[in-house]
């Protein structure tokens, strides 16, 4: 049941080569159930006099999904993890240039709708949580309208409500033939300790709480700003090593099939030889089938990441979607 794999661009719209050809802007179609009853976000925009979902454009040094997760935090004063890719909208603005959206689901929990400090003002007029048939209705621009299609398929579909197993490849390290000790102690090269940083944004956009790590050095130091900022600690296990996998010794079955079964936002850092066996025992684990998309989504420079999202409700059900993010650094 894979519904859409992407992989998204190095996507800063300063010093990219990008910039020339688009201007980047996220956002999400947020959710929550109220009375039994599925609601979403619209937000009443007080300039353009318009009603449209909540997004903006990509600050510098930010990625797409950090983007979308601090533009409903400004719009709309909900802090939320975001879910499944729902799609692209792209138009022309007035300066000739292509303007490209991506969007996901995301949901508002009770807390955070709770903790809002939304009031109206200069920028965004109201908030109305309505239904999927009153949005419809309510949406001034029509690429709204088919990213509110993508959505309604996941409702339809019962897939709606899902959780990340997100796996990630080190950061940049020193080469081999420059260490002349063990390759399990190699560190992290100056950009590599850049690239760490650059991805704590995006890994927490999906709500990750969860961090499991080969207990190679360059590993562990590529979740350590994550754990830092989450003030968790990784679990390290030379299960997903480079070394064990090698060696004829990795566990990669038994580390997924944990993360699945706890139906909880995890990050997995490994290594490039090891991705594609970590990506086909989720695949496995899901009862989902194998294909060329896992070796797409394993072949990941330093630094980058795959977010598969699985439902929570019934994790057996399969692959909804995998998404793959590149760091700009």
């Amino acid at each position: 049941m894979i519904r859409r794999q992407l992989q998204l661009p190095p996507d800063s719209e300063t010093g990219s080569k990008w910039a020339d050809k688009a201007v980047y802007a996220a956002g999400a179609v947020v959710w929550r159930i109220i009375d039994g009853k599925l609601r979403i976000l619209l937000i009443h925009r007080t300039k353009y006099r318009d009603v449209t979902l909540p997004k903006g454009k990509v600050d510098p040094g930010e990625m797409l999904a950090e983007t979308a997760v601090r533009e409903v935090h400004e719009e709309t004063g909900i802090r939320v993890s975001l879910g499944v890719p729902i799609g692209v909208s792209r138009y022309h603005l007035a300066s000739r240039k292509q303007k490209v959206v991506h969007y996901w689901a995301a949901e508002a929990t009770d807390d955070a709708i709770r903790e809002s400090t939304f009031v109206p003002n200069r920028e965004i007029a109201a908030l109305e949580w309505v239904s999927v048939k009153k949005a419809r209705n309510r949406l001034s621009y029509p690429v709204d309208l088919e990213i509110l299609d993508f959505f309604s398929n996941l409702v339809d579909d019962g897939v709606l409500r899902t959780f990340p197993v997100i796996v990630l490849r080190h950061a940049k390290a020193l080469s081999r033939s420059d260490w002349d000790r063990s390759d399990a102690a190699r560190p992290l090269t100056e950009r590599g300790r850049t690239q760490a940083k650059s991805i704590v944004g995006p890994l927490r956009a999906f709500g990750v709480r969860k961090i499991v790590t080969s207990d190679a050095v360059r590993c562990v130091a590529t979740v350590t700003p994550l754990a830092k900022a989450l003030g968790r600690k990784p679990v390290q296990t030379e299960k997903i090593s480079q070394d064990a996998w090698e060696d004829g010794a990795a566990d990669l079955r038994s580390v997924v099939g944990r993360r699945v079964r706890s139906g909880k936002p995890a990050v997995l850092c490994s290594h490039g030889p090891v991705l594609p066996g970590l990506l086909s025992e989720i695949a496995l684990a899901t009862g989902t089938v194998t294909g060329s998309y896992l070796g797409s989504a394993a072949d990941l420079e330093p630094a980058a990441f795959s977010v598969v999202h699985l439902s929570s409700t019934n994790p057996g059900s399969g692959i909804i979607a995998i998404e793959t993010h590149i760091p700009k650094v």
